[in-house]
């Protein structure tokens, strides 16, 4: 079985952090354990590390567990915003366009016509 399908067959961050040998503070994962995990699957997704051998798959894991574990030691998920509803939270707001109407396309309705009688 390669590196990945065990990896994929794994439950729970504690999982994690214990089949790939990172020590970790029980209290760092209660807290951030979701966004560590998201934070691995980034670094593992733009290193492209999942098409080499077993072994560099199992280091490259290894390596992307304790960096996104440290990101989380040193800041919170709020300040880390991992997911996407936390970074469109300050996502800046964009003005709403205003409609245009252009001139060519208006035209004068006239009043009827009044007929004069005597």
């Amino acid at each position: 079985m390669s590196a990945l399908e065990q990896l994929r067959k794994l439950s729970s961050a504690e999982d994690f952090f214990e089949t790939l040998g990172v020590s970790y503070d029980p209290a760092v994962l209660r807290v951030a354990r979701l966004h560590i995990l998201r934070r691995m699957g980034e670094y593992l997704f733009h290193s492209g590390a999942g098409s080499g051998t077993d072994d560099e798959i199992w280091l490259a894991c290894r390596v992307f567990l304790e960096n996104a574990y440290n990101d989380f030691v040193a800041s919170s998920p709020i300040e880390q915003r991992v997911f996407k509803v936390l970074k469109d939270a300050v996502k800046p707001k964009e003005e709403p366009q205003k409609p245009f109407v252009a001139l060519s396309t208006l035209t004068v309705a006239r009043e009827p016509e009044k007929s004069e009688s005597l």
